[in-house]
């Protein structure tokens, strides 16, 4: 008989090898997870990738690593209006030191130089398949060189885009102090040299030239950073390169060199290349926040349809002679003679910037342009997205990068997980110390087409235009839903007295109410609804609707997810339990149909055509380019609108909304 001692005894032994396994495994995790805890070494401290263990004092530039001030501050004791605010525009809102040196993108502002350059031709992509492209393209390089000198970077853009095979530009970027860095570039034909001549200067081994004269890159460093003074830093130094093509202005902060590295030849219809050189930081100056005059003005300018190219344009259906200058400079012109006279203090263009149908075959080239004559006089502008400005490739998310990048933009991605790009909303407020919010600006992607398909036979191409969908809906409906209610009509601080202003045509001053401020809606592809019956002026019995309209066919799209009935038309000044109906949206302004320009009143809400404003876009003879103004007014209550074209300053003069307008909607 085993005793209950000899049968604990073995017991112990059976369960001890298990408990010591299973301790001695509970050990380890918690010293691998928990107690374990490695120093991450001097590197950590350096954050200067592939160079971290080369010793950098980077160059601090004046206010170049600052944040600029967004904020909106109360009004100074010297009496500067609260929107006053300065943006400077030598001054980036990031530090420079945490840009990659690795990555080619221009809208990065760099502070760091180059230290070498070179061209490789490839019959690959280099940028589509990069790992085979550095091993078959790339210049070689050793890991000293590497180190010294700093990677190659590959300059995207394909200087022989317009050819069969790849020639790219490649350059080194270092923030070594050491290392002499790139001042200046030529380009010149095979046998001359830079004048006047020194050893600084050095060759790059395979010409540049896609096609017509053989050219050569030049490039002199005779100076390391540390030997550079600030002024030379900022004005000398060349801390990035670019490929532009046509004969157009590069990308905001570039400059083009002095020759063309590729010949125009018009009978092969190929554009010039250029390579472009930035010297310094430049960043774009910033647009200050949106507000009324201290009169309670606000204006917008409605610039729709450009249809813009790479090439200098084809004038189309005009009753005038073409400049020889191309569509897309007449058009440049007849807008800056527009925002002289109209100084408008928002312009938005309305979609179709890029003509697509394969001429807008680099996007950066043509989007360089297309804003150029509103960037120079500083006024504040937004864009959406019409059916062409993806067509040749280029992504939208990629664009509103670009654009973005110019000077004074607003242009906004908008939310990812919803259909489009490009759903944002702006608000304008008072110029008042109260900076009251008083006008709601909405702008929504209305896409390009509706998605293709596959068939039995293979792929099939949809005509139908897209639309706005479901999601969108519900953003806009939630943005909506945000818009706190503000006391209207809008009385400024320090202001007792309205005056004459709501003194018109024997009206009275009104009662104040809580509302939501008047909103406007901007987007590409119209609704079905704006080719719906007019309301009918109560009083005139006579339809709101103001223009020409039925010289083309109806741009809206046949299928919709009834965005009107379940967004626009839900969307109340006040919310459901207040009573009225008076629609928060007052006016939808649209493009795409160019020669349609009415502003048509269906169930309160004003759907308004922008006509079109470019000769590069297709049109009818006799009917002038155009440009929408819209006029809000009395702090937002007012809303007029008229059209001003190549010929005629003010017609069609409309007061939508406010003293002077058609009675406001009652219908259900």
């Amino acid at each position: 008989m085993v005793s209950p001692f000899a049968r604990l005894g073995r017991f112990l032994r059976s369960i001890f090898a298990p408990t010591v396994t299973i301790f001695g495994f509970s050990c380890l995790l918690t010293f691998i997870f928990v107690l374990y805890q490695p120093h991450p070494g001097p590197g950590a401290l350096q954050r200067l990738g592939w160079q971290a263990w080369d010793r950098v004092d980077r160059p601090v530039a004046s206010s170049a690593s600052q944040d600029i001030e967004t904020t909106i501050s109360e009004p100074s004791n010297d009496g500067v209006d609260w929107w006053n605010v300065t943006y400077p525009e030598s001054a980036p809102s990031y530090d420079p030191a945490s840009l990659p040196l690795d990555v080619w993108d221009p809208i990065m502002q760099h502070d760091t130089g180059l230290s070498e350059i070179e061209v490789t031709q490839c019959f690959i992509d280099p940028w589509f398949m990069p790992d085979i492209a550095m091993d078959l393209c790339a210049p070689s390089s050793t890991k000293g060189d590497d180190a010294a000198k700093g990677k190659w970077v590959q300059v995207a853009p394909n200087v022989n885009k317009q050819g069969l095979s790849y020639m790219n530009v490649w350059y080194r970027r270092t923030r070594r102090l050491d290392i002499p860095l790139i001042t200046d570039i030529r380009v010149l034909p095979e046998h001359e040299t830079p004048s006047p001549f020194a050893p600084t200067w050095y060759k790059v081994s395979m010409p540049i030239s896609p096609r017509g004269q053989k050219l050569f890159l030049w490039y002199n460093k005779n100076k390391t950073l540390s030997e550079m003074s600030q002024e030379e830093r900022q004005n000398n130094l060349i801390t990035e390169l670019d490929v532009t093509f046509g004969d157009d202005a590069p990308w905001y902060g570039f400059e083009k060199l002095e020759r063309p590295v590729g010949a125009k030849d018009s009978a092969k219809k190929l554009e010039d290349v250029w390579l472009t050189i930035r010297r310094g930081v430049k960043p774009p100056p910033r647009a200050g926040p949106l507000h009324f005059s201290h009169d309670g003005k606000f204006k917008v300018m409605q610039i729709a349809d450009l249809h813009f190219s790479v090439n200098q344009g084809d004038c189309r259906d005009m009753s005038i002679e073409c400049d020889p200058s191309g569509s897309d400079n007449m058009t440049l012109s007849l807008l800056a003679s527009v925002l002289d006279k109209e100084k408008p203090d928002l312009v938005v263009f309305t979609g179709d910037q890029l003509n697509g149908q394969t001429t807008s075959w680099d996007a950066r080239s043509v989007l360089a342009k297309f804003a150029r004559t509103v960037t120079e006089r500083q006024i504040p502008w937004a864009a959406i997205f019409g059916n062409h400005d993806d067509e040749d490739g280029e992504t939208r998310l990629e664009q509103v990068r670009y654009m973005q990048g110019l000077p004074y933009s607003l242009v906004e991605a908008g939310p990812k997980d919803i259909h489009g790009v490009g759903n944002y909303v702006l608000k304008v407020f008072s110029a008042d110390p109260s900076k009251t919010h008083l006008l709601t600006l909405y702008f929504l992607d209305s896409g390009a087409y509706e998605k293709s398909s596959w068939d039995f036979f293979g792929f099939t191409h949809s005509v139908n235009y897209d639309w706005i969908h479901t999601d969108q809906i519900n953003w806009f409906l939630e943005q909506s839903s945000r818009i706190s209610p503000i006391v209207r009509p809008f009385m400024p601080d320090n202001v007792k007295d309205l005056g004459g202003v709501w003194k018109r045509q024997g009206q009275i001053t009104p009662e104040t109410r809580l509302a939501k401020p008047n909103a406007m809606m901007f987007f590409h592809i119209p609704l079905q609804e704006a080719y719906a019956m007019a309301d009918l002026n109560p009083i005139t019995k006579a339809p709101l609707d103001v223009g020409l309209h039925g010289l083309e066919p109806r741009g809206s799209s046949t299928k919709q997810d009834g965005f009107y009935h379940k967004g626009v038309l839900q969307a109340l000044e006040t919310d459901h339990t207040g009573g009225g109906h008076a629609r928060e949206v007052k006016v939808i302004a649209n493009g795409h149909c160019h020669i349609t320009d009415n502003c048509r009143r269906v169930q309160g809400v004003w759907n308004c055509f922008g006509g079109g404003g470019s000769y590069s876009g297709y049109s009818k003879i006799g009917f002038d380019r155009r440009f929408r103004i819209y006029s809000i007014e009395d702090y937002g209550e007012t809303i007029r609108t008229w059209k001003h074209t190549e010929h005629i300053e003010s017609f069609h003069w409309q007061t939508l909304v406010g003293p002077g307008g058609p009675p406001p909607y009652e219908g259900p």
